[in-house]
């Protein structure tokens, strides 16, 4: 029997979908009126099919109730442990605290330049601070864990007293127990939990709130020749999968974000395909966060025009994910991207 899979698309944005709702054209995207739908598409892994709303009714009954449960998590309004989803995108900032990550390794892992850091992120609209103390980059390798928590630690002392949001980027147990001690609001975890086995007691026992994030391999071999069946559903399953382990295993709480995991395992055609169907991940009904800021799949793309901080690549693509309703940003520039925003939400309304 195939499996099939429901994306909304057809998309409508600022006073357009505010009218189009009022009219009954159209449903909003995670119940918010500023982006709204009137299609969806229909996919398993032979053919895909776009149809209208209100042609749901006609289909199978088997697949009339799948699209229609679908709709109900890609329609409904998402909610977050202390964060505000109506305000997209969330940006969440990059603090690094590394001398080799693949962009800004070595600028803040001194503690004057970190602490500048944190307060130019929060000054420029940043809602969420990342701190991570182990580059993932490709072809990283590990550290060990109080290596780790000894580059970070310090920071978190500083943002403990600082009314922001903290995300703690780590794969590994130790680093956990050690910052809860101080103050984490999110585990975000990019090798989707596996890396140490201990992560899921300490997620079941503390009840945090974290990201599945996807990854194929690990950071030492996920960009040599990635491949997949499909790579769009096979994340989606991969998701699905995760989640039903997790809830197997007495996680039940929703504060629960899924990233794809752009560049983490996949190459330049991966990396398109999620961004341009990115929305397919909404009837999975938790929000969606992607890491877009500078990464290579922009000098692929933008090859003699690409630049230091890649900037104007970084935009365009969390405009992509924007349009599609991505909720959470993953970003270096964030005074950069919020300008963008601020103009682009302006000229549609």
């Amino acid at each position: 029997m195939n499996k099939y899979y429901t994306r909304a698309c057809n998309f409508y944005y600022g006073s357009a979908s505010k009218i189009n709702i009022k009219k009954k054209k159209s449903i909003p995207l995670n119940g918010f009126v500023h982006i709204s739908f009137d299609k969806v598409e229909i996919i398993d892994r032979k053919k895909t099919k776009i149809i209208n709303l209100k042609d749901i009714s006609k289909l199978p009954n088997k697949l009339k109730k799948k699209v229609i449960n679908d709709l109900k998590n890609i329609k409904k309004k998402k909610s977050f442990k202390k964060l505000n989803l109506s305000h997209n995108p969330i940006l969440m900032g990059i603090v690094n605290l590394t001398p080799d990550s693949f962009s800004d390794g070595g600028k803040y892992n001194k503690k004057n330049l970190a602490k500048k850091r944190v307060n130019s992120l929060l000054s420029s609209g940043a809602k969420i601070i990342d701190v991570g103390g182990e580059s993932t980059r490709p072809g990283a390798i590990d550290i060990h864990p109080k290596k780790e928590w000894d580059r970070i630690k310090f920071i978190l002392k500083i943002l403990k007293n600082k009314k922001s949001f903290i995300s703690l980027d780590t794969r590994k147990s130790f680093v956990m127990e050690k910052a809860s001690k101080i103050k984490i609001d999110l585990i975000n975890d990019v090798s989707g939990l596996s890396y140490d086995n201990e992560t899921i007691n300490y997620l079941k026992k503390t009840k945090k709130p974290f990201v599945i994030h996807h990854m194929k391999g690990t950071p030492k071999n996920m960009q040599i020749k990635p491949t997949y069946k499909n790579v769009l559903l096979d994340i989606y399953d991969f998701f699905e999968i995760k989640l039903n382990y997790l809830r197997k295993q007495g996680i039940n709480h929703n504060n629960i974000i899924l990233d794809p995991g752009i560049g983490f395992g996949k190459n330049l055609k991966h990396n398109i395909t999620l961004l341009k169907n990115i929305s397919i991940f909404h009837s999975l009904g938790l929000p969606i966060m992607l890491g877009l800021s500078r990464k290579k799949f922009i000098k692929d793309i933008s090859k003699e025009n690409d630049t230091k901080n890649r900037i104007g690549g970084t935009v365009s693509s969390c405009i992509q994910a924007y349009l599609q309703g991505v909720q959470i940003l993953r970003v270096h520039d964030v005074k950069e991207i919020n300008q963008a925003f601020k103009v682009f939400r302006e000229l549609q309304n």
